[in-house]
């Protein structure tokens, strides 16, 4: 029995031993991809006009990863006790707390060292390897506040930074907090909610306000063990004896209670701090590349749409032209590589011609049916017009109306073959000659669904007729 012990106990060490590595590795990824995507940005001064704010907020979140920072974010209404709360967990009054309608008038912060919180729990600071340095603690403004809206845009945009959030009521939850609770969820952070001011209630009020919230208001949001219940600014009362001797009660601060709470933040923190602080830049770093990608994608895509249209008039034109079949295929080819070579370019790609026809080749495979269809049509509609060609003289030039029809429908279905290819091709090299988390065939009939293939041919068809 004792042996079966010893051996669970050595298990358990070893999965901790092994989570701690993991935690550790992906810590340092995160690290080392934010500081790739800040090093390799490769945006003109025109291009970061408008995104001064998202770049900040990358090296933000490498400065907090390199100082190993934990972020702890408070929510909930006036008058719940949010700076009171966090007050009591840091054991100072460092957060403006009071009754008045809009104490806490905009973001509050201040890094809390953990070492405080070692000594008070009694922890070794180099066993939990996951363990952070420092806690950020944040207040932020009621969500009810006057200029609500605004203010929970703020308070959306602190959730997606930090990596835990504390939502703060102080009796059963009501319709506001709840919706509110329940948008907070969708950011994907962890979540405690603290029922805060139990004092004021008594025992068995407070048990059943507590039993309601837990198996009916917050079931589908929240665990119970997420839930907290604290008394963060407690008041005792004492009997006093007035200055006329008549008998009296004085209020004094009590001790605050919230070491259950104290325990769960260092428990999160011990566990998964660092998984969790990963895990939040790389999600901020997700969002934030995006945006990075359209900005750069939209700023270029001008000048990169009239590289693709010339080469989709330059293949028209020459598959138009041309009457010999093999010709047709092989220039349409050549003319498709040397628009993937001007577009890398365009956007600071090195290729070399295999690799722009081993692009091209990746991508006939992902599009199918459209290769394959205009190989076929190709083939068909050069065989009739080569044979039109050949009779032009002899009918006296009168072949050449349906030679000049069959060459339109032909260089029309070259032309969309190509720029489909070229807004392929712009989307790979914009997002850094990569197809991301898609695969080629993917994003390919993205695209596809997004082209109106329709307006593309009338108008190949109207400026090849105007060239012609």
């Amino acid at each position: 029995m004792s042996q079966s012990l010893e051996d669970s106990e050595n298990l358990a060490n070893t999965i901790d031993s092994f989570n701690t590595i993991q935690s550790e590795r992906n810590y340092q990824l995160a690290q080392d991809t934010l500081r790739q995507i800040l090093v390799n940005l490769d945006l003109s001064q025109r291009e970061r006009f408008g995104l001064e704010a998202e770049i900040a907020e990358l090296s933000n979140m490498l400065i907090k990863l390199d100082r190993s920072v934990f972020q702890v974010a408070v929510f909930g209404m006036v008058g719940r006790g949010k700076s009171s709360l966090l007050n009591a967990l840091i054991g100072q009054e460092i957060f403006q707390a009071g009754a008045l309608h809009g104490v806490t008038q905009e973001r509050q912060q201040v890094v809390w060292e953990i070492d405080n919180w070692q000594d008070e729990f009694d922890l070794d600071k180099d066993t939990p390897a996951t363990l952070q340095e420092v806690i950020e603690f944040i207040d932020t403004p009621g969500i009810d506040e006057v200029d609500g809206t605004e203010r929970q845009l703020l308070a959306h945009e602190i959730a997606r930074q930090v990596d835990l959030i504390l939502f703060v009521i102080a009796g059963d939850i009501i319709e506001l907090e709840l919706q509110t609770l329940s948008q907070l969820r969708t950011v994907g952070k962890p979540i405690l909610l603290v029922f805060n001011k139990v004092d004021l209630y008594p025992e068995r009020d407070k048990l059943a306000i507590y039993a309601k919230i837990r198996d009916e208001r917050v079931k589908e949001i929240l665990s119970p063990n997420e839930i907290i219940l604290v008394s963060a600014a407690p008041v005792t009362m004492r009997a006093a004896k007035r200055d006329d001797g008549s008998m009296g009660i004085s209020y004094h601060p009590g001790v605050p209670q919230v070491a259950e709470l104290k325990w769960r933040i260092v428990e999160i923190l011990q566990h998964e701090g660092k998984s969790l602080a990963a895990l939040n830049a790389m999600l901020a770093a997700d969002r934030i590349q995006t945006q990075l990608i359209d900005r750069k994608m939209d700023s270029r895509a001008a000048a990169a749409n009239d590289i693709i249209w010339q080469s989709v008039m330059t293949k028209s034109i020459a598959i138009a032209l041309n009457p010999v079949t093999a010709a047709d295929i092989i220039a349409g080819a050549a003319i498709d590589i040397m628009m993937i070579l001007r577009l890398s370019k365009f956007y600071g790609i090195s290729m070399t011609r295999s690799g722009a026809t081993g692009l091209l080749q990746s991508m006939a495979m992902g599009m199918g049916g459209l290769t394959i269809s205009e190989l076929v049509t190709n083939l068909g509609l050069s065989g009739i017009k080569g044979l039109l060609a050949i009779f032009a003289p002899a009918t006296g030039g009168i072949s050449i109306a349906p030679y000049t029809a069959v060459a339109l429908t032909q260089a029309s279905i070259a032309g969309v073959s190509t720029y489909t290819i070229g807004q392929v091709t712009k989307t790979y090299l914009a997002n850094g000659a990569s197809w991301g988390d898609n695969s080629p065939r993917s994003v390919i009939t993205q695209i596809l669904d997004t082209i109106d293939k329709h307006s593309i041919v009338d108008r190949i068809k109207a400026e090849l007729g105007n060239k012609l």
